[in-house]
């Protein structure tokens, strides 16, 4: 198994953006193509790639996905394997999730199962979203599954450990990216202006007012703002701002009243302020919502053959776009645990390598008794 240690290491020292995954998709497909090639069948989607294991009985089709893509970030861990591509970090967990893909991929390239299995390698999670066009695409038709599964590791688990739940784990979510544009002017004369910086500032302000006075409080919601600028120096008032942020909701409807009521309070702040107000959408990635059928498998095969793995997760507003796969496909999606003091995205995440082992036992035994 230290030989999955080593893969994700190396992985980790080569993390590119959503759908720029060329070194990444290269070295998949040079370690793959050194495994017994008997049962496999490859096929790459643009930085992408399906790898169907050919089944001894072959009545159904299970699909396992692994995410590929890293965040935009310096890496700080100070690790002799860190990142050596600066701006990109795999800060997210994507090349311990790729190498356990890899590691069971390897067990049945020589172990054959009874039924069909497909892996996918899926580049752009963290944006702008590879899972909707995999979806869409001929190529992944060709090898579309019966039911499928993903993981996801969570530095708040302990090594061991895997968490889900039946139905909603994670939210639905869509990036914000908002323009404010007004009138410049000299700081000492703001009444021949349009200052943007305080206009930007009163939507925060009010978008806020939205999931406290317009959003059930038996529902969930979160509008966050993570991003401000504006302005050009400290003595001229600003022409432009910008708030980046993003949504998350535990309903759709509830999302598309967000985005409503967002307009709503736009068009209010023109009149306002005399200025223009536009609306640019990133990613939006629906909820990841596990079905009740394979969930349950799943708890049941670890609380027969892992004792004390298995734990009840609680819904959060993560958002990730396997809850497109979900939608068209039974599966269920989970935790892993890799007991990290750093969070997911942040600069100093350090994934217990322990967890990569346990992992591909736990899949490997699963994915063959199916």
């Amino acid at each position: 198994m230290d030989q999955f240690i080593k893969v994700r290491r190396e992985l980790h020292q080569i993390p590119e953006l959503g759908f720029k995954e060329f070194k990444t998709q290269k070295y998949l497909l040079d370690y793959i193509a050194q495994l017994n090639q008997e049962f496999l069948t490859i096929q790459t989607w643009r930085t992408g790639i399906f790898v169907r294991v050919e089944g001894r009985i072959g009545a159904k089709t299970i699909g396992y996905r692994t995410d590929m893509d890293a965040l935009p970030l310096n890496e700080k861990t100070g690790l002799p394997f860190a990142s050596t591509h600066t701006g990109a970090m795999h800060a997210c967990g994507h090349d311990v999730h790729m190498s356990i893909a890899l590691g069971c991929l390897t067990y049945f390239s020589t172990e054959q199962p009874a039924q069909n299995l497909v892996f996918i390698f899926q580049p752009a999670e963290e944006g702008p979203g590879g899972a909707l066009p995999i979806l869409e695409s001929e190529e992944f038709k060709a090898f579309w599954p019966d039911e499928i599964y993903a993981l996801h590791i969570a530095p708040e688990y302990k090594v061991g450990q895997i968490a889900t739940r039946e139905g909603l784990l994670f939210a639905n979510t869509s990036e914000l990216f908002i323009t404010f544009k007004g009138r410049a002017g000299h700081a000492a004369y703001p009444h021949l202006a349009n200052d943007m910086v305080v206009c930007a500032s009163h939507f925060v302000t009010q978008m806020q007012t939205i999931v406290s006075r317009n959003i059930d409080p038996m529902d969930a919601a979160v509008i966050t703002i993570g991003q401000v600028s504006g302005g050009d120096a400290q003595n001229i008032i600003a022409e432009v701002a910008h708030l980046d942020g993003t949504i998350r909701t535990a309903k759709k409807e509830t999302m598309e009243l967000i985005w409503t009521r967002l307009k709503q309070l736009a068009r209010g702040m023109e009149e306002a302020f005399q200025c223009e107000i536009t609306f640019t959408k990133g990613s939006d990635y629906c909820q990841v919502y596990n079905h009740a059928e394979e969930t349950k498998q799943l708890v049941s095969f670890l609380e027969s053959e892992f004792s004390g793995a298995f734990v009840e997760a609680p819904a959060a507003m993560t958002g990730e776009d396997f809850g497109y796969f979900l939608e068209e496909i039974p599966g269920c999606m989970f935790w892993l645990g890799v007991d990290s003091p750093y969070g997911l995205h942040h600069a100093k995440l350090n994934p217990q390598e322990e967890s990569i082992p346990f992992a591909i036992s736990v899949l490997t035994k699963f994915l063959a008794e199916k």
